[in-house]
């Protein structure tokens, strides 16, 4: 096992509020209504503190029979919220991700979603980081939108 630490990050700029971007992206039950393609599936396996997507929430996202599983390990209401991936093994070990929604002067919001892991299997590691980089850029695509149509 090789251990190098691989890394990416998403910037977006949203017209919606801090608020809608983050209760989007903290549902855990209502991905699949947003993340479509990738996600087709979205529950809590376990609600957090506070409920539902506090810290210790599980959300389950994905389409069957290939669901993650993510846990809440940060919680900062309406600005910063961070998660692992926990389940089964992963060739991305010790995945963590940050998203963190910032009120700008025009109105809207700067959002910064960044994500960390280690190679588990060598020479993994730069196909790991850009499908899960891509993931991530689809997921803020998607977020993006679907905030601004809610906010509209």
């Amino acid at each position: 096992m090789s251990g190098r630490k691989f890394s990416f990050e998403i910037n977006r700029t949203s017209s919606a509020p801090a608020a809608t971007l983050f209760r989007l992206v903290t549902d855990g039950a209502n991905w699949s209504d947003w993340a479509k393609p990738l996600v087709i599936q979205s529950s809590w396996a376990r609600q957090g503190n506070p409920a539902p997507a506090g810290v210790g929430a599980v959300r389950k996202i994905g389409m069957w029979p290939f669901l993650v599983q993510e846990e809440t390990v940060e919680y900062e209401q309406d600005r910063r919220h961070v998660y692992k991936l926990i389940g089964p093994q992963s060739p991305a070990k010790d995945y963590v991700s940050e998203v963190v929604f910032t009120p700008n002067a025009a109105g809207g919001t700067d959002i910064h979603w960044a994500g960390s892991f280690n190679e588990g299997v060598r020479g993994t590691g730069p196909f790991m980081r850009a499908a899960l980089g891509g993931a991530v850029r689809l997921f803020a695509d998607k977020l993006v939108k679907t905030a601004e149509r809610e906010s509209s």
